[in-house]
């Protein structure tokens, strides 16, 4: 009789700052039953990972389970694997925060299951060519990564019936093929299409090893299949029709694969992800192009000869593509080097900051496609609070000579930045891009107050005019349950009025030049004329002063703005007090009209928000007659002939006020994104941009001062 050895694992994982009540649902329709289920079946036999997120999750809400988990490995049902513990992209994390977060969660799991783990699951099955070093210096033995890697190297699927051996400088490490074909099929079409496909793929000697590893949430979470799998019984089934021909199939945990199988070859895989992930890594009209290309071929009958060719980008161009993941990014590295670089003998007092730096190394906002992630503001959050707290740490057990002023290229884009680190606050600020300020640290709540989203295309948008609202139609089709990448939902009617493009970068201390026919409506949309040629251009840092109170930078742009049809030079000084004690920004501004003729002028200063809540009762706008009428941070409006708006959120316990001594109009409006999330195209706010409007007739020099005030009640 012909035999096969199939390899089932389960990958669980609830990123940094996920809502309580969504790891509840998940445990509710996912984690528990599943199992509950496998549990009836003893004769099935899986490896299963849960990153050190969700065990701290379950150990604090539902312990039981756990217990479960022990008492299934104990008996040699389930094999535990480890993985680094706050599921970052371990390729983008330095050596050390690798090793640290990998044997923390090693260590984790030897405490709860009494259960040494010698496999790692990869954030996103991420592979870039030198992790065996890595995974090897952890004592990882083996790692799952897709196919889709194997066939990029050259290989094709009857050459993917085992494990292959990898090295990096003489460091080796095992490495096991998902079978792209059976994440497809489970759990979406019936039990038997995966029997007839392991049945395929089985030998007289019985040495084939076939991999499914995937998602856990897939098993009730995704949308359509907690009914699909849970209440109409998918996974009972799939398990009992395994149980069924298990004189065939011989179940087996990776850890078992390696003792009983020997390996295919040595191979070296090519940087890497998932077929999707790489898909979405790319730049809009290369996403759409992908898309359409692949289509094409198998319109033609030609991708399953030649699709192995076909390949998506690199994940780290997210990096590119998003300027926000960037800055996020090297955030995490800036305070990563703080820590490590630290004195030796404050290295055991900063261990609970190396949790936090860890933490916030969590991968989920740092990249988007067909779920939220980036777009997700509670993610991004939660990432700058595990960061600022980091940082808070380090404050208090290193003694930092604060104020702090370094000029360094922190995006790393071949441009330096100004960054200001205060003991109340830190304020980074592009001299390269408008002077703006591009991150705000109010470090009493560990806030970035900066943490914005600036409305850009994405591949899939052409796809909206074409998606059903959710509930129209079933997310089922056939005999199984749609995939999530095959869904196109939106979960309101009218996106497509709120599809709206960004040509700057929604931060702070942005200069205007607006047209005189703008208005607020255009303005919001981004589709106005600009007059001047200020945003998005360099200024020069002329000057910085540094003493034990404050930081003062001066920059200076000699510009033009259009008027009577011409360009007319104007320059722009702006002198930026940055307070050392108190979260207390003053920004002094001169316009000096260098054209010879009076100027007709609309100047503005444009200030940004990531406030998290647009629509919600305890976030709101006010001025000195108290809440305003439509307070909402999701609303449009303007106040005429006034100097003052605030900002409160009483959840963070913020409040921000912004003032000027000369009188303005003062616009106030959401910035909301399309993005697509699990279940469809939604509309998101992601930050309210505030706006000071002067109408200046400019003879010689104008000047203004704005107050930026960020305080705790």
């Amino acid at each position: 009789m012909k035999k096969v050895k199939f390899v089932f694992g389960i990958h669980n994982h609830q990123p940094i700052g996920n809502f309580d009540f969504i790891f509840e649902e998940a445990y509710q329709k996912s984690y528990l039953p599943f199992i509950e289920i496998l549990k009836k079946h003893p004769g099935i036999r899986i490896s299963i990972h849960y990153t050190g997120i969700l065990l701290d999750w379950l150990e604090a809400n539902h312990p039981e389970l756990l217990s479960m988990i022990r008492e299934m490995t104990k008996n040699g049902q389930l094999e535990v694997m480890s993985g680094a513990y706050y599921e970052p992209i371990i390729s983008v994390i330095p050596q050390k925060d690798r090793i640290g977060q990998i044997r923390k969660l090693t260590s984790r799991v030897k405490s709860l299951f009494d259960y040494d783990a010698v496999g790692m699951w990869l954030a996103e099955r991420i592979w870039e060519p030198a992790l065996p070093s890595t995974l090897y210096d952890t004592g990882i033995k083996y790692s799952v990564v897709d196919d889709t890697h194997f066939k990029s190297a050259g290989l094709t699927d009857k050459d993917l019936t085992g494990y292959f051996i990898s090295e990096d400088l003489g460091k080796k490490v095992s490495l096991f093929p998902i079978s792209k074909r059976l994440r497809y099929t489970i759990p979406f079409q019936p039990p038997e299409e995966t029997i007839n496909y392991l049945k395929n793929m089985a030998t007289e000697d019985g040495q084939n090893v076939i991999v499914f590893a995937d998602d856990g949430e897939k098993f009730g979470v995704w949308p359509g299949t907690y009914n699909h799998v849970f209440e109409n019984e998918w996974l009972d089934h799939f398990f009992t029709v395994l149980e069924e021909n298990m004189d065939w199939i011989e179940m087996l945990h990776f850890d078992e694969a390696l003792e009983k199988t020997l390996p295919k070859n040595k191979i070296y895989l090519p940087t890497a992800s998932y077929a999707e992930m790489m898909h979405w890594s790319l730049f809009p009209e290369a996403f759409r192009k992908y898309e359409h290309f692949e289509q094409y071929l198998k319109d033609k009958n030609m991708y399953d000869d030649v699709g192995v060719f076909v390949r998506g980008g690199f994940w780290r161009n997210f990096m590119t593509k998003y300027p926000e993941v960037n800055n996020m990014h090297k955030k995490m590295l800036r305070v990563s080097n703080k820590l490590w670089d630290a004195p030796e003998k404050f290295k055991k007092k900063l261990a609970p900051a190396f949790d936090q730096l860890w933490a916030g190394q969590c991968n989920c906002p740092y990249w988007h496609g067909v779920f939220g992630g980036l777009y997700l503001s509670h993610l991004r959050q939660a990432i700058y609070y595990s960061l600022l707290s980091a940082e808070k740490i380090y404050d208090r057990v290193c003694c930092p000579d604060y104020p702090i002023v370094e000029i360094t290229d922190f995006d790393v884009d071949g441009y330096n930045e100004v960054l200001v680190e205060t003991a109340a606050h830190n304020a980074y600020f592009k001299p390269g891009c408008g002077a703006v300020m591009f991150e705000y640290d109010f470090k009493a709540v560990g806030k970035n107050i900066l943490d914005t989203i600036t409305r850009r295309e994405e591949g899939y948008h052409y796809k909206l005019k074409d998606a059903k609202i959710v509930g129209e139609q079933s997310a089922s089709g056939g005999d199984g349950t749609a995939s999530i990448h095959d869904l196109v939902m939106a979960k309101e009617p009218g996106l497509l009025n709120h599809l709206n493009y960004d040509w700057y970068e929604r931060k702070s201390f942005i200069d205007h030049f607006i047209d005189h026919s703008a208005d607020i409506e255009n303005f919001a949309k981004a589709q106005y004329k600009e007059d001047g040629n200020f945003v998005n251009q360099t200024y020069n840092l002329k000057n910085k002063i540094k003493d034990k109170d404050k930081v003062i930078l001066s920059f200076v742009r000699d510009g033009n703005v259009w008027v009577d049809d011409q360009w007319r030079p104007v320059t722009i000084e702006k002198v930026i007090t940055i307070l050392n004690d108190a979260a207390d920004i003053y920004a002094e501004y001169r316009l000096i009209n260098k054209s010879g003729v009076k100027l007709n002028l609309n100047f503005a200063v444009e200030f940004n928000f990531g406030m998290q809540a647009g629509h919600t009762d305890d976030r709101y706008y006010y001025n000195h007659d108290g809440i305003l009428d439509d307070s909402y941070l999701d609303s449009q409006g303007i106040l005429n002939e006034t100097k003052f708006i605030g900002i409160r959120d009483e959840y963070l316990k913020i409040d921000i006020n912004l003032e000027t001594e000369n009188t303005a109009s003062i616009w106030r409006m959401p910035v909301e994104t399309i993005s697509l999330s699990e279940s469809g195209f939604e509309k998101v706010y992601q930050n309210s941009a505030v706006l000071f409007l002067w109408k200046i007739e400019l003879d010689d020099k104008w000047a203004t001062k704005i107050y930026h005030r960020v305080s705790t009640f």
